[in-house]
């Protein structure tokens, strides 16, 4: 059982971020020659993004520090509303690339899209964990 301990969250939504922005832009870079178009290349980098990036959180903060708390039974309801954080996230990365930095290259593109579906992401499971009868962080 997961120690309560200061830090936690802050550790856990710093690791969530920087890796859901580097594996998105990772999967964008691989996706940009497949002819799919920048709204799918960004559904896509920042669904794998956020999936990646919670299994690393996971990972590192419950099962290699031992803090935190104890993700591996989150409702179905809540996987599902992470899906539609992301799809959200990554529409919005899309629409803010495509105003401000077309010209940026499709990793910026993914970068953008794993980033906001991460911190929507992280908004969903800190709501999760303050109002329901989950152990706190």
């Amino acid at each position: 059982m997961a120690v309560k301990s200061g830090g936690v969250i802050s550790a856990s939504l710093i690791i969530l971020i920087l890796v859901a922005a580097v594996i998105g832009a990772g999967v964008a870079l691989i996706l940009q020659d497949t002819g799919l178009g920048s709204r799918t290349i960004a559904i896509v980098s920042g669904f794998i993004a956020t999936v990646m990036a919670s299994v690393a959180r996971y990972k590192i903060i419950f099962l290699g520090a031992g803090k935190g708390a104890d993700d591996s039974s989150v409702p179905s309801l809540v996987l599902i509303y992470s899906a539609i954080a992301s799809f959200a996230g990554s529409l919005a990365a899309h629409d803010l690339h495509r105003h401000l930095a077309d010209n940026m290259g499709v990793a910026f593109l993914g970068a953008l899209a794993g980033l906001f579906s991460a911190i929507l992401m992280a908004m969903l499971m800190i709501t999760y964990h303050m109002n329901s009868g989950a152990p706190r962080i």
